[in-house]
């Protein structure tokens, strides 16, 4: 079995309102040193084969990611 995180996060052209309002907030806390925060998810995924590079890019491209706003990476966390 392999454990897989798959990372999803905004194209770096797309506006990130929740990272904005994130990087915003810090600065009123006074770290002017934070330029900007990115907001994203994970997704942990065991896969129980020999499979798991085509089978994440399956799940990630049909299920998890919308290519119109979001790309992904993944990497391997744990192989049993």
């Amino acid at each position: 079995m392999t454990t897989v995180r798959i990372y999803v996060t905004y194209k770096p052209s797309v506006f990130d309102p929740q990272g904005e309002t994130i990087t915003n907030s810090i600065h009123a806390l006074g770290h002017q040193d934070v330029k900007s925060v990115t907001v994203g998810k994970f997704f942990d995924v065991t896969v129980d084969g020999g499979q798991v590079e085509a089978t994440v890019k399956q799940i990630a491209e049909e299920l998890l990611v919308n290519f119109n706003m979001e790309t992904y990476t993944y990497q391997v966390l744990e192989e049993k």
